[in-house]
């Protein structure tokens, strides 16, 4: 098991081997807890990084082709909707998150 110790200003460094295994990259969020008398560390994802996940999504399918609209009307989106899209998304009901 390795051993990390406490740096200046309460850093500690994650020893590599457990690094990989986690999968963590650098930038990623840890949520710190004590149980039981042990520090613990919880990998945790944001919602940004999935909304930006999203959004990355979203430009590729409007890249592609794969969207409709903009629609003038509520009426004009639902027309839409009732159509045989052929692999094209409605912009107005593609899922954000």
């Amino acid at each position: 098991m390795p051993i990390v110790k406490v740096m200046k200003h309460r850093q500690v460094a994650i020893p590599k081997e457990l690094f990989e295994k986690l999968k963590l990259e650098v930038g990623d969020y840890l949520e710190v807890k004590i149980e039981k008398g042990k520090l613990v560390y919880v990998p945790k994802e944001l919602v940004d990084r999935q909304a930006a996940q999203a959004i990355e999504e979203a430009f590729e399918d409007i890249k592609a082709g794969r969207v409709a609209g903009p629609f003038k009307s509520a009426e004009e989106l639902i027309e839409s909707l009732r159509k045989p899209r052929g692999g094209r998304v409605p912009v107005a009901a593609a899922p954000l998150f």
